[in-house]
């Protein structure tokens, strides 16, 4: 076995490691450079996020009658930009896709 030298050693480095993380983690300069800047982008402020979720079954299929038009409106847009640069978009709606793998075969 090992002896007493490489308990003590293991012993040693059970208690530093913890400890040391707790020291460096911990410290209130490195919370605010390294965690806050990460939290906003994580997590958007109120503000920007929707706070008036639907309650209602009504109120739930009028929103998302308005994302559908919503995305067909910018589906359109694509569409319409795509023709006037001379490129074609793969049709999606009609089945025929058959998602990114299957293009490489």
């Amino acid at each position: 076995m090992g002896g007493p030298n490489l308990e003590v050693f293991k012993f040693g480095l059970y208690l530093f490691v913890p400890v040391m993380a707790l020291l460096h983690f911990g410290d209130p300069q490195w919370y605010h450079s390294h965690v806050l800047p990460y939290k906003e982008q994580l997590f958007p402020r109120g503000d920007k996020t929707h706070m008036q979720l639907p309650t209602d079954q009504a109120a739930v299929k009028a929103e998302l009658a308005r994302i559908k038009a919503a995305k067909l409106v910018k589906k359109q847009e694509r569409d319409q930009a795509a023709q006037e640069h001379g490129t074609s978009q793969p049709d999606v709606s009609s089945g025929t896709s058959r998602g990114w793998f299957r293009s490489w075969w």
